[in-house]
């Protein structure tokens, strides 16, 4: 068995992994503490399964897993935060801005 494969009680190899509800917890709990938060769908790739990223509007940013591209939009709707699909319309500034002010000062984050 491969190092990132689990093997399913029908013998079918799987490099899924479960989303888990502390994942949903984590990002409405980011949506309710900041301020101006978008969704931003990411597709799923041969590494990682489909995630949702949001970013605050001082480019703050947060990533987890979803289900589907649809259940990203689902949890948008129900929060009301606008959602975006990331191959049709990029990251957003802001998110590069926040990235490299890290960078520059690690130690007021």
């Amino acid at each position: 068995m491969g190092l990132f494969r689990r093997r399913r009680r029908s013998g079918v190899v799987s490099r899924e992994r479960t989303v888990d509800p502390a994942d949903l917890d984590h990002l409405e709990n980011f949506v309710r503490t900041r301020r101006g938060v978008e969704a931003y769908i990411e597709p799923r790739t041969t590494v990682t399964e489909t995630t949702v990223m949001l970013i605050a509007d001082d480019g703050e940013w947060t990533r987890r897993r979803v289900h589907t591209p649809e259940a990203a939009r689902r949890f948008a709707h129900k929060l009301a935060i606008p959602i975006y699909d990331v191959r049709l319309m990029g990251y957003p500034q802001r998110m590069r801005d926040y990235n490299e002010r890290r960078k520059r000062r690690p130690d007021l984050f």
